[in-house]
Parts: C-alpha cells; sequence; structure tokens
C-alpha cells in the first residue's frame, strides 16, 4: 500500500506544486523565451533554427504528456515527478554545452518530456492532497506565471552583468539549471506520496458531438496562435532595440500576469460562462499578438506580454473544462485528445513562425499569421455558447 505523508499540510503541498512548476514550465519549457535573443546573436541562430529549437520542445512536451496519461506509472509518481525536475536540471546545462543545431533540438525534446511528467505527475499528487481547497490549486498552477516572471528577472541580472552576447546565453542556462535544482531540494521535502486510489474503469469511447469537435479544432488552433508570441516575444522586443530592461520586462509582466490570471477572469466566469471567457481570451491574444509588432517598441512587446501572460493559462483551464463537461463519460481520453491537438498546434507554430521570419526579415508576418489563426479558433468556437447558455459554471 502507498502511504501518505501526512506531516505536510495542504499549504505546503501546494507551495511543492508551485515549486514543481515554477522549475519544470517557467524555467524547463519557456526559459528558452528570455534566452533565445542571446543565442540568436552569439552563435549565431537563425530565425528558422529557433523555431526547429521550439518545436523540438513542443514534440517532447507533446510526447510526455501522451505517455503519462497511460497510467502505466501508479504509485511511481513522487519518483518520476522529481526525476523530471533533476532531467530539467541537467538538461539546462547541456544547453550551455553545444552550439550545433541537431543537439540543441535533441536536449530540448529531451527537456520538454522531462517537464511534462514534471509537471503531470505532480498535478496528480498536488491536486489528489488538495481536493476541495481552491487555495491548494491557486498555489500549484500559479506557480508557471511565478517561474516565468523569476526567468525574466535572473535573464536580466546575466544579460547586464555578461561580458557580451557571446557567452550571457549560456550562463543563462547554467544560472537556470541552478535554480531547479534548488528547488529540487525543496520539492523532494515537501511532496508527500501520491494518494491511493482504486483502479480507474476502462473509459467508453469519446462521442463525438459537433461542440467536441468545434472545441478541438479550436484548442489546437489556439496552441498554434498564442506560441509565437510565447516563443519570440523577447526576440522581438530586441530585434527592434527595445533594450534589456523592456526585454525582460515584457516577459515579467507575462509571467506575473499569468500567475493571477485565473482569478482575474472568474468574476467574468461567473457572469457570462467558460465559453465567452475563452472567446474573450482569443481576441484579447489576438490583439496583444499584433501589439507586440505594429505598436511601438517599448509599449508593444510589454502589451503583447501582458495579453499573452492574462490569457493563455486561462485558454487552456477553460477549453479544458468545457470539453471535460462535453464529453463526461470519456474525460480522460478526451483531455488526452485536447493535450495533442493542442501540442500539435504548438509544434508548427514555431516552424512556421521561424520560416517567415527568415523569409521576411520581421516578425510581423509570423505574427500576422498567428492572428489569424486565432481569429479562426474563435470563429470555431462561437457556435459552442448555445450548448452553454444557461451554464456560468462547470
Amino acid at each position: 500500500m502507498i502511504k501518505i505523508q501526512s506531516s505536510s499540510s495542504p499549504l505546503m503541498i501546494g507551495l511543492a506544486g508551485g515549486l514543481v512548476m515554477a522549475a519544470a514550465m517557467g524555467f524547463g519549457r519557456f526559459f528558452y523565451t528570455p534566452v533565445l535573443p542571446g543565442m540568436m546573436s552569439g552563435i549565431p541562430l537563425s530565425a528558422a533554427d529557433a523555431g526547429l529549437i521550439a518545436a523540438g520542445n513542443f514534440a517532447g512536451y507533446l510526447c510526455g504528456a501522451l505517455l503519462a496519461s497511460q497510467g502505466w506509472a501508479t504509485g511511481f509518481e513522487r519518483k518520476l515527478a522529481l526525476g523530471g525536475l533533476l532531467a530539467t536540471a541537467l538538461l539546462l546545462v547541456a544547453m550551455a554545452t553545444t552550439t550545433w543545431l541537431p543537439a540543441f533540438i535533441l536536449i530540448r525534446f529531451c527537456a520538454g518530456l522531462a517537464s511534462a511528467f514534471a509537471m503531470i505527475f505532480t498535478s496528480s499528487i498536488v491536486l489528489a492532497h488538495g481536493a476541495g481547497r481552491a487555495s491548494v490549486g491557486a498555489l500549484h498552477f500559479g506557480g508557471v506565471g511565478a517561474g516565468i516572471a523569476a526567468s525574466s528577472v535572473l535573464a536580466l541580472i546575466i544579460n547586464i552583468q555578461s561580458a557580451g552576447p557571446s557567452d550571457g546565453w549560456r550562463v543563462n542556462w547554467l544560472a537556470g539549471a541552478a535554480v531547479v535544482m534548488l528547488v529540487l531540494f525543496f520539492v523532494a521535502r515537501l511532496l508527500p506520496q501520491p494518494v491511493t486510489t482504486r483502479s480507474a474503469e476502462a473509459e467508453p469511447p469519446i462521442r463525438w458531438t459537433r461542440p467536441l469537435v468545434l472545441m478541438t479544432a479550436s484548442y489546437g488552433l489556439f496552441g498554434f496562435g498564442y506560441v509565437v508570441t510565447a516563443t519570440f516575444l523577447v526576440a522581438i522586443a530586441r530585434m527592434a532595440n527595445a533594450g534589456p530592461v523592456v526585454e525582460a520586462g515584457s516577459w515579467f509582466v507575462t509571467g506575473i500576469t499569468a500567475a493571477v490570471s485565473l482569478f482575474i477572469w472568474q468574476p467574468f466566469v461567473n457572469r457570462f460562462g467558460l465559453v465567452r471567457s475563452y472567446l474573450a481570451c482569443l481576441l484579447l491574444e489576438a490583439f496583444g499578438v499584433l501589439a507586440s509588432v505594429y505598436l511601438p517598441p517599448i509599449v508593444g512587446t510589454l502589451v503583447g506580454g501582458l495579453s499573452l501572460g492574462v490569457t493563455f493559462m486561462t485558454v487552456t483551464s477553460h477549453g479544458l473544462q468545457v470539453v471535460r463537461a462535453l464529453a463526461p463519460a470519456s474525460a480522460r481520453k478526451v483531455l488526452a485528445l485536447m493535450t495533442a491537438a493542442f501540442g500539435v498546434g504548438q509544434i508548427f507554430g514555431p516552424l512556421v513562425a521561424g520560416w517567415a521570419t527568415q523569409w521576411s526579415g520581421s516578425f510581423t508576418l509570423a505574427s500576422v499569421i498567428a492572428v489569424l489563426v486565432l481569429l479562426v479558433s474563435f470563429v470555431l468556437a462561437l457556435p459552442v455558447v448555445r450548448t452553454f447558455e444557461p451554464l456560468r459554471k462547470i
């Protein structure tokens, strides 16, 4: 039988989850964004190269998410979560040891898989222990934004202190690894064993309804549309000569707003429902993508970061809640499918954006493509509102 470590309070368990999310996602997955400009100038890398590296990471994340959803790891969640964090730290170090493009792609693929394991297995532990306690979930998922914000501050400090662009990106990766190792030290003491549950019964096949098809397609396109800004925001600021403070500030704003975005949108959800909140976030994100390249550099990148932070976790959360309600008998299967659709969008987004930027010489074309994809995502989800007309909260 699996023992539960009852010595940890729900608050400390939520804190442990938040630390894992900050390390695995804020550093393991998203630290590439503030480090990328230094890599592009110091190695150098082209925008197309950068897109390939980002796509490799998202492909690894997709594979990790799908592997983790199969149920083979029951009883080993804690070891796999901590192992994912350790692998994340080692892979961050590996990024500082090479300048070979295929090696970068492979390392980031493995890092995506490791961050998925750390996030999913930690979430299964934390949310089970914190069932019925909103504060635990808030601490846990708020860690993603907190990690993004912390990574932006770390990158700013290192970039200011570094002798030049040729070495700053390496120091960033090493410093990020040190942060993840520090988090691992604390989390190993705080994270409890998983809650013992009976084996889950087999779910029936997904019953495909028109709203479910539309939401799945919309969610996949959102993965494409949001990831262009999420990958290249700081590079956009660098290309516009906005300065290191604005570069770090735009990503810091993204992280801080992401950490509190679900709280910000809750009154809107209570009044208008999950689908309308999902739709409003898509439009706001599309506006932010355009703003990042069409407004003056300082204002544009800050507005782009703000719009990204306040929307991307909300769209993710609300989209998953909606499809879970559309297919309640096959909840695990439909969530895995949505993860796959989102992951495919994330893989193709950086590839197309990198190619478009390489061809056009700026990030404007890539951003316009992302906006068009987000608008299609909006149009696809619009009819789903009728399904949830009387609904205010799932």
